[in-house]
């Protein structure tokens, strides 16, 4: 009798079609995103930062932005990568708004010997010696300042007045001149290096 054979043939047929139509499908399992996945981007260092944030304040147009930009200029000079330093720096702030310059002195000394590569101890000193006006190490301490970070229009506009007070116009001019080239919107450099071609002019 083959009724039998003839079942046992449909039964494996149809158990091996019901296989197929579950087969999983690779194009289904795998994820969505898989093939648009995009490679993660590492986040800037400080030095690109500094460099897109300088290229902003030098080329914005509108007066907001290029002030956040000096701003976030300023705010990363402040980060030392120290706890404490940044304490230090923080407790020398203090001392200068309130006149100490002795205990601002204090602190700033030692912020430049636990870290000589950081500006902002160099340029927090030299304010701080020309606000005693001890010119000469002010001008050293801004030199310092200006080896690690030379767009520094702080400190340059700093060491133009210094000048500017030595007698020295042409230097301060051109201190004056190079802050300006790195933030031209510094209202009161401007006015300083306008007033002092002034002057150079009328001796010629």
């Amino acid at each position: 009798m083959r009724t039998p054979a003839i079942i046992l043939v449909v039964a494996l047929s149809l158990a091996g079609g019901a296989r197929a139509e579950t087969a999983p499908d690779p194009s289904r399992t795998a994820p969505p995103d898989a093939a648009r996945t995009e490679p993660e981007v590492a986040p800037k260092s400080r030095a690109e930062q500094l460099d897109d944030l300088f290229a902003r304040l030098k080329a914005e147009k509108d007066e907001q932005a290029a002030k956040e930009a000096e701003t976030g200029i300023l705010k990363l000079w402040l980060e030392s990568g120290s706890d404490t330093v940044d304490l230090l720096m923080g407790w020398s702030i203090q001392a200068m708004a309130g006149k100490d310059y002795g205990l601002a002195l204090d602190y700033l000394d030692r912020i430049t010997v636990l870290k000589p590569d950081y500006v902002e101890g160099w340029n927090k000193r030299a304010t701080v010696y020309f606000m005693l006006q001890d010119y000469s190490r002010s001008i050293s301490d801004i030199q310092k300042t200006l080896v690690l970070e030379p767009r520094h229009f702080g400190a340059l506009s700093g060491l133009g007045i210094i000048l500017d007070s030595l007698g020295e116009k042409r230097r301060a001019m051109e201190a004056y001149q190079k802050a300006l080239d790195v933030d031209p919107r510094l209202g009161n450099v401007r006015d300083a290096l306008e007033k002092l071609t002034k002057e150079t002019e009328r001796q010629i």
